[in-house]
């Protein structure tokens, strides 16, 4: 079939318009947060909306090379991508910078950069490479097993950093395998783990156990005249119990103080508005000030007076909802949801499972960092650091959002050649 004559043919101008209003929104209110009257160039390069400005515009380099390259290089490299990713990983543990408690950053002179951001395209591009190939069925075991590890290698190095808020993204990858043919089974079974991840929080570890070997019980002599059921109650039952066990484990023993005590905030179990809560406090604060319409760009007075610490990066939304309101932030997340479907169109437009499956991998990882941004900021979830896509302040994390989608678009734009 002909190959494309211009790097431009059968791109997806949407996703490139909706990429480049969410990228400009995102550097106009990296500037409000961090507007100082007396250093108001948006060219200062010692100013953070300067520096975001650096990144913008070698990310726009980035997106020229991945449109240069053959849609081909990327299913062909999708594995050694994804090896040298864990690598980059492994790497941190004796050469990283400690940045906030966590030793997740590469320094080089006065930059940084997050290994962890990169490696969730290369997760990506390997879960499509060894999903979309011939042959490869999500109902034999060993292949789910395969699927299950890509996703959770990268998240079982980067938890010990340590990093649990970006560990988590990977599990997002979990819903591509279901899409692709993966029993509702693990579905439910995800959801069940959730859930007594959360109780084992509220509740005595030892008296969760008791309850769930009685809860197995009562079960047993329903459906004692049922055989099969009985391997699956004690099989389930010795899953549940592991899992209680290594989230106490965890808890108590791995979290850093700062990440159990915002746990606790969120669950009620503890009370710290001044302290570890403040942040939270801070941010609903100025999202709520912000009524319908908001104060106005450059006039909003949480930011103006850093109440909200990490404005900037993880708590950007709460600039939103202070200077443009509840209208700016519906706005806002309209941007998200169009992008959204407008992914989700394009990966069932794919001829290839490959270029399908990365697609569905995309849109779980921008769903997810979306989705705990936003809880984040009106304390709905524990502050994990999350940074909102395309939006948030950092190199490392602008990069690796448009190298995610970028190589997606690339993809689709070689959809009726054969990859």
């Amino acid at each position: 079939m002909r190959e494309n004559n211009s790097i431009f043919q059968n791109i997806d101008w949407l996703l490139v318009l909706l990429y480049v209003v969410l990228v400009l929104i995102g550097w106009a209110n990296i500037y409000a947060a961090v507007f100082n009257e007396e250093n108001s160039s948006i060219l200062d390069s010692t100013q953070k909306y300067g520096k975001q400005l650096i990144w913008i515009g070698t990310s726009a380099v980035l997106v020229l090379l991945i449109l240069f390259i053959d849609g081909k290089v990327f299913q062909a490299l999708a594995y050694p991508i994804y090896f040298i990713s864990l690598l980059s990983l492994i790497g941190l543990f004796v050469f990283g910078k400690e940045i906030a408690g966590a030793k997740s950053w590469y320094a080089f002179g006065g930059f940084s950069i997050q290994p962890s951001e990169f490696a969730k395209f290369a997760t990506a591009l390997a879960v499509a490479r060894f999903v979309g190939s011939e042959g490869v069925s999500l109902k034999k075991w060993r292949n789910r097993a395969i699927g299950l590890a890509i996703i959770l290698l990268p998240a079982i190095i980067i938890i010990p950093q340590p990093d649990p808020g970006s560990a988590l993204v990977y599990f997002a990858l979990i819903l591509v395998l279901y899409r692709e043919g993966l029993s509702g089974n693990y579905i439910f079974l995800g959801i069940s783990l959730i859930f007594l991840f959360i109780m084992s929080l509220l509740i005595n570890s030892l008296y969760l156990i008791l309850g769930l070997i009685g809860l197995g019980i009562i079960v047993f002599f329903v459906t004692r005249h049922i055989r099969k059921f009985f391997w699956k109650i004690i099989l389930a039952l010795m899953v549940f119990i592991s899992f209680i066990q290594i989230v106490d484990y965890a808890f108590n023993n791995i979290l850093e103080d700062r990440h159990r005590n915002r746990i606790n905030i969120l669950i009620g179990k503890a009370h710290d508005p001044q302290g570890i809560g403040y942040n939270t406090e801070q941010s609903k604060i100025a999202i709520g000030s912000g009524g319908l319409d908001g104060k106005g760009f450059l006039k909003g007075t949480q930011t103006k007076y850093d109440f909200v610490p990490e404005q900037s990066t993880d708590f950007i939304f709460c600039t939103v909802g202070e200077e443009w309101g509840f209208m700016g932030s519906s706005v806002l997340i309209l941007l998200f949801i169009l992008l959204f479907f407008r992914l989700i169109k394009v990966a069932e437009r794919q001829k290839t499972a490959f270029s399908r499956v990365y697609g569905y991998c995309v849109v779980s990882i921008l769903f997810f960092h979306f989705t705990i941004n936003i809880a984040m900021t009106i304390g709905l979830a524990p502050v994990i650091g999350i940074p909102l896509p395309f939006f948030s302040y950092g190199g490392s994390s602008l990069w690796g959002f448009t190298i995610l989608l970028f190589i997606f678009i690339k993809l689709d734009a070689y959809r009726h050649q054969i990859l």
